[in-house]
């Protein structure tokens, strides 16, 4: 009697010793090892900005997929990045500069609006193929867990790419017209800078919305005009009204920076600082909003998608 308590008593820890002891015995007879992914999920954005750079190699290599299936068996290949704003800057060159005579600050129109197209055109490619791109890769998404943000990021700079292949075309503009640089062309840097911030806040907000409300897909063709147009890309910023320039530098950080690049390249003048600081600190308030929104709905996307 007292041994059948006794192994009563046992029994539990018994069957947890063979419970533990199972995978011991099935990988001593040559079974393959079980590989096991474990995913941490974190709240710290400094955690995510960490694994996102150990993913360096990956995003690399995306954004290199990224060029290569957009100009797949294009005949003219790399070409379109140049064609697309040289294209746009002839056109509004005839219609506005020549035939309907829009402002242009004194200068040739295809150098006053060149220089706004450029970065003009990055903005709305990155938008065009980062904002649907977990959408569209969303047999990758289902399958294999990597920080999510590499798609869209990817995007953006392939974008980034094509934008300084177009760029080669505006330093033979600068030789023909015969424009001296200055040393407020050092900043090109910090314009372009805030603009990739501001174009990867942009992104990464609205590719995660665009998951959840697909209505933004087939909005942004529509978004993306009327915002060309309340930007100074075929008239002067100098056109907006005195009283109402501060409120539209502050909502529309393109405005600032747009004009920036034709102050500092094509004028040889510093661009207007305090828009400059506005827009470098709306830029680095949508990066952090726009990737704490991105990485809260991230654990969703496979089931969205």
């Amino acid at each position: 009697m007292s041994a059948t308590v006794a192994e009563k008593e046992l029994e539990p820890a018994a069957r947890e010793t063979r419970e533990h002891s199972a995978p011991t015995s099935s990988s001593s007879v040559g079974s393959e090892p079980m590989l096991e992914n474990t995913i941490e999920w974190s709240d710290s954005l400094l955690a995510h900005l960490r694994e996102l750079f150990k993913h360096g190699e990956l995003l690399y290599l995306v954004t290199q997929r990224e060029l290569k299936v957009r100009y797949k068996q294009s005949v003219l290949g790399v070409l379109w990045a140049v064609l697309q704003p040289f294209s746009l800057m002839l056109v509004f060159s005839l219609f506005f500069g020549h035939f309907n005579r829009l402002p242009s600050e004194g200068l040739p129109y295809p150098l006053f609006s060149y220089p706004a197209l450029l970065p003009w055109t990055f903005f709305s490619t990155a938008l065009s193929f980062a904002i649907p791109s977990l959408i569209q890769n969303s047999n990758l998404i289902t399958k294999i867990y990597f920080p999510r943000e590499i798609v869209p990021l990817a995007s953006v700079f392939a974008a980034f790419v094509d934008f300084l292949i177009a760029s080669l075309i505006f330093v033979g503009m600068l030789f023909f017209y015969h424009v001296s640089p200055t040393w407020n062309l050092l900043y090109v840097l910090p314009l372009l800078t805030v603009q990739v911030l501001f174009t990867i806040g942009v992104c990464l907000l609205l590719s995660a919305f665009t998951v959840l409300y697909r209505d933004v897909r087939h909005t942004l063709p529509l978004v993306i005009q009327i915002w060309m147009f309340v930007t100074p890309v075929l008239y002067p910023a100098s056109s907006v009204p005195e009283r109402w320039r501060s409120l539209y530098m502050s909502l529309n950080p393109m405005a600032a920076i747009i004009d920036g690049y034709r102050r500092c390249i094509v004028k040889g003048l510093a661009p207007e600082l305090n828009y400059l600081a506005l827009a470098a600190g709306v830029s680095l308030l949508l990066v952090w909003l726009g990737y704490k929104y991105f990485k809260h709905l991230e654990r969703e996307f496979a089931d969205i998608v």
